[in-house]
């Protein structure tokens, strides 16, 4: 036995016994005569019961309720993702169906086992904490430098999109308050929560539409940010104010609250905002941004909230408003969203949309006239919001479809929509009825998003292929699409060393993605700057004009294809990719790319090639004599030699003088010293070919490939 494991065995066994000793003699200091263990009657409790009698702690409960909740949100924002909608409808829908709606009706049992009534308090509690903590990276994602640049058209169209909504919320108020108001409450406070619920919109489901739908970069999206800003600004101080005047009952009362409000926001706005800049400008580092200094930043959150509840405006407010007076150093942004988001998103905000979904009781539009009254709460919805808003568009000059992607983008009401019903439903005015056709509203407005892109998208692209059509025919366009940002620098590397950028009617586009939607635009922003600076700077040296498109995506190749196809290109280059089970360069993505892209696409294998002068074709087929048509620039290039492998001699030596012949005395590639070339170029049967007969000779070279699938 090794001496290191008897010492191990010894101690463990002496300590042992003198635990056991202790034990046995303590038992005497017991009140009363001395009983042994062994003899001291143990109650007669199965194990079933002792793990249902577990089950039913208020910590297990929660534990349980989290993991349904988390698990149920995701699988259907990964479903709504698929099919093109944004994950919040998903996890609105998962709160829908874990409530009384769907799943108190299937499973009453189990629906009162896993969301008791007297649970719903601690689900409520931290489902506020995940509001706080959303509403703070809400406030840090609003960029003020964005409202100016688009503040005078802006201003009109958010403004206006807010103002009609209300007025029609106001109106439709009217209507509704005898019949749906709860008792006692006046129409005051009913009517304008009414209002404010119509002409909310949510600013972070629409920033991430036009980041999936890659308008970040545009006139447009820059518009629409700005407006969604502006529109979430000036809805936020009016529900301040609506809350204020609830809460304080009287008008008297609601106007010290609103003077309150007004101090503390300028404090934030003009006394620290500045003072956190100016900080954050001399003394901000990755070195200095410690445990204490993130500390600081929770405890201001946290304080703000605190102050904004104690005024009576709401804990969100002030996180809201915490968020906004942030350092604007995207870094340093970047890095508390960062900290924050994941628990925010993934584990707390989930459990608001259970708790909301708790509350909206579907089952209460039982008679056809409650359902007809809740299409007409979002027809009234749809005209106020998206109506306005396009036509207001229209009049500051915007194409018409154009202003119809801007009233549909602000007639998204997603989440912000439920903060605010929830808001209405604590404070009393909102009845369940009324709450339940809201919380459908919301979830009409932000699903008929997507489509209307959609449409509008069709037509847009009809237009653009009728304008562009005369332009594809003259032009030779080359698609880049790359995942690593150095694979895109070296495929437009090759694409220079190969000249295919002679001529000037050659278009050259590069497509880089992230795979995944759920970022914020901080981040969105951070991944396309370094995603495309090694090409861009590629494309510099090489004096290459080139054209950049990048979006978060759900569907990574789905949406390359797609992209790929719409834009009709003439060629398509794509880096090598072998799957975690295969060892095929060209499976995985880069075979649905080969089976689906219309066009013809190469795939890089880089070995690291320095600068290309000798290319080896390799002949395998009679269509690859179609390769050479790849070549015609190179061929050209000073120093350049292309050597053509063809033991079937269909290339035609009359017609290509230019090309030196290998020769090889068997007729196949045994003898030959691949490592003598920079660049092996074949087709996709080709290189199977070559694979299967020289894999190890090919692997163990530092020749790059080219294999290109006409």
């Amino acid at each position: 036995m090794p001496r290191n494991s008897l010492i191990y065995l010894v101690i463990v066994g002496l300590l042992g016994l003198c635990l056991w000793l202790l034990l046995q003699h303590g038992q005497y200091l017991e009140v009363g005569s001395y009983t042994p263990l062994a003899k001291v009657a143990i109650k007669n409790v199965t194990i079933w019961e002792d793990i249902v009698e577990n089950l039913h702690h208020p910590l297990a409960i929660l534990l349980l309720q989290i993991i349904i909740i988390i698990f149920v949100a995701r699988m259907l924002g990964w479903l709504m993702a698929y099919i093109g909608q944004p994950t919040v409808i998903g996890e609105i829908a998962a709160g829908i169906i874990l409530g009384p709606s769907l799943l108190g009706w299937l499973a009453p049992d189990f629906s009162a086992f896993a969301f008791p009534v007297k649970s719903l308090v601690n689900l409520q509690f931290l489902s506020h904490i995940g509001l706080i903590l959303f509403m703070f990276i809400i406030g840090m994602e609003l960029d003020l430098r964005t409202v100016r640049r688009s503040a005078k058209d802006a201003v009109l169209i958010s403004h206006i999109g807010i103002i009609f909504p209300y007025f029609l919320g106001v109106s439709l108020a009217y209507y509704l308050y005898q019949d749906f108001a709860p008792a006692h409450v006046p129409f005051l406070h009913f009517s304008l929560f009414m209002g404010i619920s119509m002409s909310i919109t949510a600013f972070p489901v629409l920033a991430r539409i036009v980041q999936e739908r890659g308008l970040t970069r545009t006139p447009l999206g820059n518009l629409i940010i700005a407006c969604a800003a502006i529109d979430d600004v000036t809805a936020w101080c009016i529900l301040a104010a609506v809350i204020a005047l609830v809460k304080a009952g009287s008008p008297s009362g609601a106007l010290l609250t609103i003077g309150l409000s007004v101090v503390y926001v300028v404090a934030m706005l003009w006394v620290l905002r500045p003072f956190l800049e100016r900080v954050a400008n001399r003394y901000f580092s990755l070195e200095t941004l410690s445990k204490p200094i993130i500390a600081m930043i929770f405890l201001m959150l946290m304080l703000s909230s605190f102050i904004t509840e104690v005024i009576g405006i709401h804990a969100l407010i002030g996180a809201f408003l915490a968020g906004v007076i942030m350092p604007s150093q995207v870094q340093f942004r970047h890095i508390i969203s960062n900290k924050i988001e994941d628990v925010a998103l993934v584990l707390l905000l989930p459990l608001f949309f259970v708790v909301t979904g708790l509350r909206t009781e579907i089952g209460l539009l039982n008679t056809t006239h409650l359902w007809l009254m809740c299409g007409f709460i979002i027809l009234t919805a749809v005209t106020g919001k998206f109506g306005a808003a396009a036509l207001v568009a229209r009049i500051t000059g915007k194409n018409w479809l154009d202003s119809f992607a801007i009233g549909a983008l602000m007639n998204t009401r997603g989440l912000m929509e439920l903060v605010v019903l929830n808001i209405g439903y604590d404070l009393g005015v909102l009845s369940p009825t009324i709450f339940a056709m809201m919380v459908i509203m919301a979830l009409v407005t932000t699903f008929m998003t997507g489509p209307a892109l959609d449409i509008i998208a069709y037509f847009r692209k009809k237009i653009r292929l009728r304008e562009q059509a005369e332009m594809d025919k003259k032009s030779y366009k080359v698609l880049i699409s790359f995942g690593l940002p150095k694979a895109g620098a070296r495929i437009l590397q090759l694409i220079h060393e190969l000249r295919l950028t002679d001529g000037e009617q050659t278009q050259f586009h590069a497509l880089h993605l992230t795979p995944s939607a759920d970022i914020s635009m901080k981040d969105a922003e951070l991944f396309e700057k370094k995603g495309f600076a090694p090409i861009l700077a590629t494309a510099k040296t090489n004096r290459i004009a080139l054209q950049t498109y990048y979006r978060p995506t759900n569907n990574l190749n789905t949406e390359i294809i797609r992209f790929a196809n719409a834009n009709a290109y003439d060629l398509m280059f794509v880096g090598s990719s072998r799957p975690l089970f295969s060892n095929s360069e060209t499976g995985g993505a880069v075979q649905e790319f080969i089976e689906a892209v219309q066009c013809p696409v190469g795939i890089l294998i880089d070995k690291n090639f320095d600068a290309i002068q000798r290319i080896l074709l390799i002949i395998n087929v009679k269509e690859d004599i179609l390769l050479v048509e790849y070549l015609n620039n190179f061929i050209k290039k000073e120093g350049a030699n292309l050597i053509v492998f063809d033991p079937n001699s269909w290339l035609n030596a009359d017609e290509n003088p230019q090309i030196s012949r290998l020769e090889l005395p068997d007729d196949s590639l045994t003898s030959l010293q691949i490592a003598d070339y920079d660049l092996l170029l074949t087709s996709r049967e080709g290189w199977e070919g070559i694979k299967a007969q020289h894999q190890t000779r090919v692997a163990g070279s530092n020749t790059s490939i080219l294999i290109i699938r006409k």
